[in-house]
């Protein structure tokens, strides 16, 4: 198929590959850039597949508060210099996470963080559900494995859709910043602590109040 010009473009930028590799993975893709972009880091050809086993010791230990101090977040993001944990880029990238996590209120930082038990445990409840709902059983466990990836959605700070641009994951815009800073960067910990957790109280539209903040 034709590959359209600005999508050779867009994936260039996600992923730092060369023009050639990104238009055959576009074609091989169907034209879908994300799709191409998950082929060329399979093949290692992405500058952020390529980049992903150097050390990142350094970066920044960024602070969230939210207005009023209702919920506050600790993020830890690893670089590989010194220099690059001082630019206005990374720094403004650790922030968005920060605020990312103050929004959306993940467990964990990727799928391979979640506890063998934790998740066999959703499993079990999903299976449960799905059996009440009087679907077949031989596809139940399709069903499970479906919802599965939801609960990483919900869960996995990598998996969740950006707040400030739902059409791409915290996955495709830590790419992104490795492509155009041309280091090595992980989300490495967190920790997000909200007033009254644990305590009965009504509930808010977190997402909505903390992008409120950042838009004024």
């Amino acid at each position: 198929m034709a590959v359209n010009a600005s999508a050779v473009k867009e994936l260039r930028e996600k992923t730092g590959a060369g023009m050639l590799d990104c238009k055959k993975a576009l074609e091989e893709a169907n034209g879908d850039v994300t799709k191409a972009a998950e082929l060329l880091r399979e093949k290692g050809l992405s500058a952020a597949a390529s980049k992903a086993g150097r050390a990142a010791t350094e970066g920044v230990v960024e602070s969230y508060i939210h207005a009023g101090g209702r919920i506050g977040v600790l993020v830890e993001v690893n670089c590989e210099t010194d220099f690059v944990g001082k630019t206005d880029q990374f720094k403004d990238f650790v922030k968005d996470v920060a605020m990312q996590i103050a929004a959306a209120n993940p467990k964990f930082v990727s799928r391979e963080e979640v506890p063998t038990e934790e998740l066999e445990k959703e499993k079990e409840i999903l299976k449960a559900q799905a059996l009440n709902e009087g679907k077949p059983e031989k596809i139940v466990e399709k069903m499970v494995e479906g919802r599965i990836g939801k609960y990483y959605e919900e869960y996995c700070l990598l998996e969740q859709s950006f707040v400030k641009d739902p059409d791409k994951t915290i996955s495709q815009l830590l790419n992104e910043k490795i492509s155009q800073i041309g280091e090595n960067i992980s989300i490495r910990r967190f920790v997000r602590y909200e007033l009254g957790e644990g305590l009965e109280k009504k509930v808010d539209n977190f997402v909505e109040e903390v992008m409120s903040q950042v838009n004024k």
